[in-house]
């Protein structure tokens, strides 16, 4: 388990490139056969992906979170980004299809990822415990977004949220721009509140997407590519444009669970 230590928006205009990719960015989420998580200080979140390939995958748990299982003293979303895959939470099974979400709350002991999945996961301290849930690709809350003359027409389906799948903390989703979309979102926005972590996918091999981060005032920007995360720390705006339309699962943790609760950057005010 990598470790990522808390920044603040002075450290900003001192990074150059390299150290803006080594800070806010996991370029290899998915790696073949194994769990690759990272730990960061940014509310405490833990993210990453778990592949299984031909052999089982059990979550165990980390010595950087002191637990005897891994949720022990946490809550896990699930979002299979590959083929299909079975994750077995304590003896029961789940089937994910590319696009479905799986809630797995503090207690359980034995979680194991097998099949052609490519398993993304979150996950957050939590101070109770709610019932494991599976939600298919279109039963979540669904929301259209966005024009396309703005390219930023969206389909946002809401999985984990105040009104869906219940959670201590956890509020998670999947975004899919429409052909002939690039923005994720925009004008962008900050949650003050809360720490919002980006995985994008479904980027086709050719293409990129350039990440904005920083404060309005003093932005900065990552190019990105397919399957790799960004960590957005509660004080940076996050917005987003593709050389070609993709996918991305967001997921985000702290003060409250109010999707709406953001604070927007006017374009105007951007330097």
């Amino acid at each position: 388990m990598e470790q990522r230590y808390a920044t603040n928006p002075d450290q900003i205009p001192l990074m150059d490139t390299a150290e803006l990719r080594e800070t806010f960015l996991i370029d290899e989420v998915f790696v073949p056969g194994e769990i690759r998580l990272t730990y960061t200080h940014h509310d405490r979140i833990v993210l990453g992906g778990a592949v299984p390939g031909g052999a089982p995958l059990a979550l165990t748990g980390y010595p950087e979170i002191r637990s005897e299982h891994f949720l022990e003293h946490r809550e896990l979303g699930v979002v299979n980004v590959g083929g299909t895959g079975t994750v077995t939470a304590d003896g029961e099974s789940y089937e994910l299809v590319k696009g479905a979400c799986l809630y797995l709350g503090r207690g359980i002991r034995d979680v194991v990822f097998e099949g052609d999945g490519q398993f993304y996961l979150f996950s957050a301290p939590a101070h109770t415990t709610f019932p494991t849930r599976l939600v298919n690709p279109d039963e979540g809350t669904v929301r259209e977004l966005g024009e396309q003359a703005t390219s930023n027409r969206r389909t946002l389906r809401q999985f984990i949220h105040e009104n869906g799948v219940r959670s201590c903390q956890i509020v998670m989703g999947v975004t899919t721009l429409h052909e002939g979309s690039m923005w994720n979102t925009m004008p962008a926005h900050t949650h003050d509140r809360r720490t919002e972590c980006y995985l994008y996918f479904d980027v086709p091999e050719e293409a990129r997407v350039v990440h904005l981060l920083g404060e309005r005032t003093e932005t900065r920007h990552l190019i990105v590519g397919d399957r790799q995360a960004v960590i957005s720390p509660s004080w940076s705006l996050h917005s987003g444009v593709g050389t070609a339309a993709y996918s991305f699962v967001w997921a985000m943790a702290g003060e409250n669970q109010a999707f709406d609760d953001m604070d927007p950057a006017a374009i105007t005010d951007l330097h």
